[in-house]
């Protein structure tokens, strides 16, 4: 476990610093990096592949439905904290602009489709899915849960906008709580690639 968690943390964290690398822009390499995360955890750990394997079983439509809700409400807490740091820290809108030039130049199908098949989902299953779940199993829920969301912030400290690390912060304490709540990683990837979708595509901020 600790081998991959390191794993993620060069990975990432060197995603984030460089933004692409050789013939790889930003959203193949977070593509790359999440299918060989998950493929490492499933191949690491059964209790991993099985879990996945029994959330998909059972009250589909349910956690599809509570999935979408729960990006709803996070896309408001967004949507009100875009207000609020725009009037109160003028220079968070250069912050949030250079989030939204990972995509500039890049056709918005790719990244839609990157989004919903690889990237949403795929944050989920590796960071609710595997970490949280393998941290909660040796030192308990709340400390797991609290851990995996500075982990999965800090690896966005390397591209030096405290924007993007603050929103990482929230989204990782909001779904690491969606996860504890309702114990499903379905629910967690549909919440987060709603959510993708909706900031980056339908309704960004800038």
């Amino acid at each position: 476990m600790i081998a991959i968690i390191l794993g993620a943390v060069v990975l990432f964290g060197t995603l984030f610093m460089r933004k692409s690398i050789g013939p790889l822009d930003f959203w193949w390499w977070m593509s790359l990096n999440l299918v060989i995360l998950i493929a490492w955890s499933a191949i690491k750990s059964h209790r991993y592949r099985n879990f996945v394997l029994e959330d998909l079983r059972h009250r589909i439509p349910k956690k599809i439905a509570i999935g979408l809700v729960s990006a709803v409400v996070l896309y408001f807490i967004f949507y009100v904290g875009n207000i609020l740091s725009r009037k109160f820290l003028p220079l968070s809108a250069n912050s949030i602009v250079e989030v939204y030039n990972l995509k500039a130049g890049i056709s918005p199908w790719r990244v839609w489709l990157l989004m919903t098949l690889v990237i949403g989902p795929g944050e989920e299953y590796f960071w609710r899915g595997y970490v949280q779940r393998a941290l909660a199993a040796r030192i308990g829920r709340l400390p797991s849960w609290i851990l995996t969301a500075a982990i999965y912030a800090g690896i966005h400290a390397g591209s030096g906008n405290p924007m993007l690390l603050l929103a990482a912060l929230v989204c990782g304490v909001f779904w690491g709580w969606l996860y504890i709540r309702f114990d499903s990683i379905l629910l967690n990837a549909v919440s987060h690639t709603a959510w993708d979708v909706a900031v980056f595509l339908i309704f960004p901020f800038s």
